[in-house]
């Protein structure tokens, strides 16, 4: 089974959700999605499979969202992916791809249910 993560080392539950899947025996593909930001289709791919809008998935605690005005309501879906793949430190994280589902890693064992 191919399992992805993506991933940012500076994050403990990031860390801690690799860490649980390693522990659980999987050998996941590492993304670091802050050098290697997904694409606005694999964001599209990924919110669909989370079941979640874009400002959702969004860590509006981070300055960025503030000082690119994403709280504005009239802002598009399209606008607000364009903002996570142009501002990847938007993403919530850890997210974890497999068996064609999707997981955030808060708390870290929340993706074991799509392993």
């Amino acid at each position: 089974m191919k399992v992805q993560i993506l991933h940012n080392p500076r994050c403990s539950k990031s860390r801690a959700t690799l860490q649980l899947l390693k522990d659980n025996g999987f050998d996941p593909e590492v993304i670091l999605y802050l050098e290697a930001p997904p694409d606005t289709a694999q964001l599209v791919s990924i919110l669909s499979k989370l079941g979640l809008s874009p400002r959702q998935l969004m860590r509006r605690g981070q300055p960025e969202f503030r000082q690119l005005g994403l709280d504005n309501p009239q802002l598009s879906e399209d606008d607000l992916i364009n903002a996570l793949h142009g501002t990847p430190i938007l993403l919530e994280r850890p997210i974890v791809l497999a068996n064609g589902k999707a997981a955030i890693g808060r708390p870290p064992e929340s993706v074991l249910d799509i392993l």
